[in-house]
């Protein structure tokens, strides 16, 4: 059976799109409950249809898509899932987003640009969403654009534990790759009771994705430097700031992030720099082309079913967190 029946007949149903069904699985694995069965399938002309196999009337539902590659058409289905939720009289609908796509369109830079991570807001509030919960967010004030509660994950404890256990305490330097990800790298730094160090770059406004690094702020010679951040896209940041680590004296690099992105020049960027491991959740799905030795996933099922269960039995999802991020 797909739903979990409490006190007062609550039931929670789980559903999954098309975009991360591997996670989806994991979650519901966590919680005890199968997904909905689901009937997903795209016309000749791209259009997307929905239907699900069992009635969700009365149900208290969550719905799994991450905002992976091709992320318009997930995004879509996603909404579509919505709506037909809503229109199938669901009790209550909690999206489940563990990368929130345009995320990083927060703001207006200069005229004429739109804030699409406010459109993508608004889009999931007009389909019939009743809560987010997604996952370290590239900027907080995302969460103040959806009219309505959104639980914000951290995965700082999943991937601080796993760099405990691997690195020697006494060799790390945690290290931002550029100063607007110092505060996420200063949360790292109290977790780990690790010196912080910062790569100072500056873009050129004329040539998209290019960084030039000037220098890095703190010791980091001989070093074991954990480069963290909440996305890694392209990856040409990330490898220019663990190139001058390298050159400033550092003995190794380890990156980790909560969202491997991943796309276009990514894969070649990643096999051929010197860093010796990169390591993401499994927010997003791995491209093919990007399964190399050095990358480690790590899962974020438990901590998402467990987000899941207080938001189903109307408990404390900042209580998951207290204390540890």
């Amino acid at each position: 059976m797909t739903g979990i029946k409490t006190t007062g007949e609550k039931k929670l149903m789980l559903f999954s799109g098309r975009a991360h069904p591997a996670l989806a699985k994991e979650v519901a694995a966590e919680l005890g409950v199968g997904l909905v069965p689901t009937k997903a399938t795209d016309f000749a002309n791209g259009e997307i249809y929905v239907r699900f196999q069992e009635s969700v009337r009365g149900a208290d539902c969550f719905l799994m898509q991450s905002h992976t590659s091709p992320i318009n058409k997930w995004i879509m289905e996603q909404l579509i899932m919505i709506d037909a939720l809503k229109r199938a009289s669901a009790r209550s609908i909690s999206v489940i987003i563990p990368f929130y796509g345009y995320a990083r369109q927060d703001k207006k830079h200069r005229g004429r640009e739109p804030i699409s991570a406010r459109l993508m807001a608004d889009l999931l509030k007009t389909a019939g969403a009743d809560r987010i919960i997604t996952m370290d967010l590239h900027a907080d004030q995302v969460q103040g654009y959806f009219d309505g509660p959104v639980d914000h994950l951290f995965a700082l404890p999943v991937l601080t534990e796993y760099i405990a256990g691997r690195v020697d305490h006494d060799r790390l330097t945690v290290v931002s790759p550029d100063a607007g990800r110092v505060r996420v790298a200063d949360r790292w730094a109290d977790r780990l009771a690790a010196p912080l160090a910062i790569v100072h770059k500056r873009r050129d406004p004329d040539v998209a994705h290019q960084v030039t690094v000037h220098e890095v702020v703190g010791d980091v010679r001989d070093r074991v430097c954990v480069l963290v951040d909440d996305m890694i896209d392209t990856g040409g940041t990330i490898c220019a700031a663990a190139e001058a680590l390298f050159s400033n004296g550092a003995a190794d690099v380890i990156v980790a992030a909560t969202h491997g992105v991943l796309s276009g020049p990514a894969a070649d960027r990643l096999k051929n720099s010197q860093v010796s491991e990169f390591i993401f959740t499994n927010s997003l799905p791995t491209p093919n082309e990007v399964a190399l030795d050095k990358i480690t996933v790590l899962s974020m099922a438990p901590t998402i079913a467990r987000a899941v269960r207080e938001v189903f039995e109307d408990g404390s999802v900042t209580s998951l967190f207290e204390g540890r991020a």
